[in-house]
């Protein structure tokens, strides 16, 4: 194996394999050799097809993220070996980033995903592979500050024409290690510092933020219950979560090269209740963020909370994920509904205590 962070590749729960570019094998994880019913030595070595039975063409999604050195997630597909049948798996294929040829491809089966429950939290897999991902951007992010020095350097002494390609390095590299401060970001968020907070005073702030920013081409209509109590929660985290939902609505409507509008509604509802292991708890302050673009792909509605899942060409996949951990550290809840015209996200969140309120 060639990278660092050996125990968190051997306690990885999903099954994973890394293929050099040829696609042979050469890491396995102890989760890939009980799914596929076959030892490491077995495996290590070998043409990943004649090992793994997919039941789909995945030779160009490989060349593609070869080619374009992003991600890749499939959707159900048979996944078996010659030692036990198939099972329907989601796969995940990502660069590894140590050469522009080596893969990392997680095999998530479904049953798993069932096992572990479909609420909109960050699963350990889930975590598994965040931190997997931190590791990795740690390890890339020395290298290309390397290109980069090395490339300004260049620059000083060549002709305005090759200065444009050793600009072209720069600006290439400032964007990886931006992409990699976003990994490193979502696995670094503090514990949030909860005190009762108006939940319109963090919507009316993130709403100001953005209107001056990503989303100054929408409409903002606001629908709001003045008779909200409190919320219990970090108004700084909370201000986060806004921001990245306005902000995927902003860039839905971007796509369709149009402005759309942006529909902020709170309510109270009694009726949602969530399992805790100590009973069931209230979470009755709702906030939905309504946007009239075109809806997520179906393909992915399903996962939209899941880290590198993402609607986006070159998206991280990390926004909405982020989302979904802050509020599951909020004891909340997030929700979406989307159809073409229409996709509401609907954040769920609980009422400061009592005795919080008594406080000075």
């Amino acid at each position: 194996m060639k990278f660092a962070g050996v125990e968190l590749w051997a306690s990885l729960p999903v099954p994973g394999l890394i293929l050099d570019g040829e696609d042979r094998i050469t890491a396995v994880n102890p989760a890939a050799e009980g799914f596929l019913n076959l030892s490491g030595r077995s495996l290590i070595g070998t043409p990943v097809w004649d090992k793994v039975m997919i039941d789909a063409p995945l030779e160009e999604a490989f060349a593609r993220v070869r080619r374009d050195q992003s991600g890749l997630l499939i959707n159900d597909v048979d996944v078996g070996s010659g030692e036990r049948k198939p099972m329907q798996c989601n796969i995940q294929i990502a660069p590894l980033g140590e050469s522009d040829d080596d893969v990392l491809m997680l095999i998530s089966p479904r049953e798993l995903a069932g096992r572990l429950g479909r609420s909109h939290s960050v699963h350990t897999s889930a975590k598994s592979a965040i931190g997997m991902a931190e590791m990795l951007a740690h390890e890339i992010k020395n290298p290309l500050a390397g290109i980069t020095g090395a490339a300004q350097l260049l620059s000083m002494n060549l002709s305005p024409e090759d200065q444009e390609m050793t600009d072209l390095i720069v600006a290439e590299t400032r964007r990886i290690l931006k992409l990699l401060e976003q990994v490193e970001q979502f696995g670094n968020v503090r514990p949030p510092d909860r005190k009762p907070v108006n939940i319109h005073d963090v919507l009316d702030r993130a709403r100001k933020s953005a209107m001056v920013g990503f989303a100054a081409h929408m409409r903002f209509v606001e629908d709001y219950d003045p008779s909200l109590p409190p919320t219990w929660a970090d108004p700084d985290q909370l201000t986060q979560i806004f921001l990245n939902l306005f902000k995927n609505a902003a860039q839905a409507a971007e796509r369709e090269g149009k402005s759309g509008t942006i529909t902020i509604r709170t309510f109270y509802d009694t009726s949602l209740r969530l399992r805790r292991p100590g009973g069931a708890a209230r979470v009755p302050i709702q906030i939905e963020v309504i946007d009239d673009g075109p809806g997520l792909p179906p393909e992915i509605a399903a996962d939209i909370f899941e880290p590198f899942v993402s609607g986006r060409e070159n998206g991280t996949g990390l926004g909405l994920a982020l989302v979904s951990k802050i509020i599951s550290e909020h004891d909340g809840w997030i929700a979406v509904d989307s159809v073409p015209g229409r996709t509401v996200f609907r954040v769920s969140l609980p009422v400061a205590p009592k005795e919080s309120m008594e406080q000075p």
